[in-house]
């Protein structure tokens, strides 16, 4: 990897920022020190996959309608390749507020609901219990 190795040379072969990439690397507790041909190698490879998940969402999207790739065809892509699937949390569908606080409403109801369930089945369990002790 001679061109990892000059300095010069390697901003030109990656679009990324090495500095960057490098306290990135360094934020894992795990990493104590950094060879330059890892660095080159980690940035050249995050280029080359944000390049295929752009390309590959714009094709799948419906951005090329417009002729721009959009957050909407990216989450699309998260959501529905299997290759890209890790991404959904990352890349979530937009939705409105309005309708994200409905959502959470509705999940500390059925929460509630649950509960409530959940309690009427351990008195029961109780009472069974009771119930088969008197009658032995």
């Amino acid at each position: 990897m001679a061109a990892a190795r000059l300095s010069g040379t390697e901003n030109r072969l990656v679009s990324l920022p090495l500095s960057r990439i490098r306290v990135i690397m360094k934020s894992s507790p795990e990493v104590s020190s950094i060879n330059q041909d890892a660095l080159f190698l980690t940035a050249k490879a995050t280029e080359l996959f944000v390049q295929y998940l752009a390309t590959y969402s714009y094709k799948h999207g419906r951005g090329k309608e417009k002729n721009a790739l959009t957050y909407t065809d990216l989450s699309h892509t998260a959501e529905e390749c299997e290759t890209f699937q890790f991404l959904a949390d990352i890349l979530p569908k937009k939705i409105l507020a309005s309708k994200y606080l409905k959502m959470l409403e509705k999940e500390k109801r059925d929460g509630e609901m649950r509960e409530d369930d959940d309690e009427a089945e351990e008195e029961e369990d109780e009472d069974e219990a009771v119930g088969g002790g008197v009658g032995s």
